[in-house]
């Protein structure tokens, strides 16, 4: 069995930073953190590395992501998967939910078949920790940048074979709720243990209270694609922006790159909201990772021309977002330097708190005896200097 002993690293734990800290890793597990365990187990046979002072943290986990590194989940093979998962390896996320657009079954069905084949793959690659299915039950009217040919109502032959052919690997479901038929959806996915998220809905605040009873909780991507106050002959009926903050149970993925939600509105967020409630995600797309100029938001198949400039894909007008290219070193960065979080709550939103979610928190998401040692060496700035998972450094 390896024995590494990382040390002289500012250690950060779920609710501080340990300055001056070592940990113990015995094959590819964390067994030990503290104070001088190189004196302590002697270091006989131990492989030493020394942070030089950087932040040793826990694991990135990023469940709501697009693509990478020019390629994106949905573009039809497996190589592309591990494509835009290496990718989003560079930056410090360890473990990664590949997420679907509304598309045909057809296409869904091929990324399946590729999610079953890239699964299988451990060189050089992140946790591939299971499927979130955005889609394609979705309000039209919110649709955003979601294809409209494809949205459809929940029925529960069409759902009940994609729960098939998705062959356990499915985790994460944003649906709009409102839809009929989308509560017993609901109940389907809370008996199976499967996250049901509210997205890209017109759904007003008695509606989200419902579908609360109906195993929902949590809203995707907070504000983006989402109801908000509005008036009714005068009355003012509230939507999911004003759920996700007033429900209590309700939890919120926050796209934190500083653009989606400028940092006035993440600053909102924060102090509106536990923060034990809130999960960071790059919902990035194929442009993550990448120079800035023309891309492709989709598939390759029907993907659209976007522009990516100034940190974001835009549409070719420049009237609109077209998508996140976010990383989720940045997504930490921002949470920081813009947000004003101190660094260990910033890493608990992109690390313990995605694994509470997802129900794996026994297993990563915090730099804990017996969990994998899925560790970074970052600095200041939370520039990534090297990147281990389950022990093994990513080169």
């Amino acid at each position: 069995m390896e024995h590494l002993i990382f040390t002289n690293a500012r250690v950060i734990q779920p609710d501080s930073v340990l300055e001056m800290g070592q940990v113990s890793v015995r094959d590819g597990v964390i067994e030990a953190v503290g104070a001088d365990l190189v004196q302590k187990e002697g270091g006989e046979g131990a492989r030493v590395i020394d942070c030089g002072g950087k932040y040793l943290s826990p694991g990135f986990i990023d469940t709501h992501c697009h693509g990478g590194g020019g390629a994106d989940f949905m573009d039809g093979h497996t190589q592309d998967i591990l494509t835009a998962a290496r990718a989003h390896l560079a930056h410090g996320t360890t473990g990664i939910c590949p997420t679907t657009l509304t598309c045909s079954d057809e296409e869904l069905f091929t990324f399946f078949d590729c999610y079953e084949q890239a699964k299988e793959v451990r060189d050089h690659m992140p946790h591939l920790l299971g499927i979130h299915l955005e889609g394609p039950y979705f309000s039209a009217s919110q649709a955003g940048a979601q294809p409209p040919g494809y949205l459809a109502v929940p029925s529960r032959e069409h759902y009940m074979e994609i729960l098939s052919r998705g062959k356990g690997n499915i985790v994460k479901w944003s649906i709009a709720p409102e839809l009929p038929g989308a509560m017993e959806l609901g109940d389907e996915l809370a008996e199976r243990g499967i996250l049901a998220l509210m997205g890209h809905s017109d759904a007003r605040l008695d509606t989200a209270i419902e579908a609360m009873n109906h195993g929902f909780s949590q809203l995707t991507h907070f504000y983006s694609g989402m109801s908000m106050l509005i008036r009714e002959k005068g009355h003012r009926k509230l939507g999911l922006v004003e759920a996700g903050y007033l429900l209590d149970g309700l939890s919120l993925e926050v796209i934190a790159d500083g653009i989606h939600l400028p940092p006035e509105l993440l600053r909102l967020i924060l102090k509106c909201k536990s923060h034990d409630r809130i999960c960071l995600v790059t919902d990035s797309m194929r442009g993550a990772g990448m120079p800035e100029g023309p891309s492709l938001l989709g598939s390759l198949a029907h993907g659209v021309s976007v522009i990516i400039k100034d940190g974001i894909a835009n549409m070719p007008a420049f009237d609109s977002f077209a998508g996140s290219v976010a990383t989720t070193d940045r997504l930490v960065r921002t949470m920081t330097e813009k947000a004003g979080l101190p660094i260990w709550e910033a890493v608990k939103m992109a690390s313990l708190n995605p694994a509470v979610f997802l129900g794996i928190a026994d297993a990563c998401g915090s730099i804990s005896p017996g969990k994998r040692a899925d560790l970074l060496i970052f600095d200041e700035h939370i520039e990534i200097c090297a990147v281990y998972v389950s022990g093994n450094r990513m080169e």
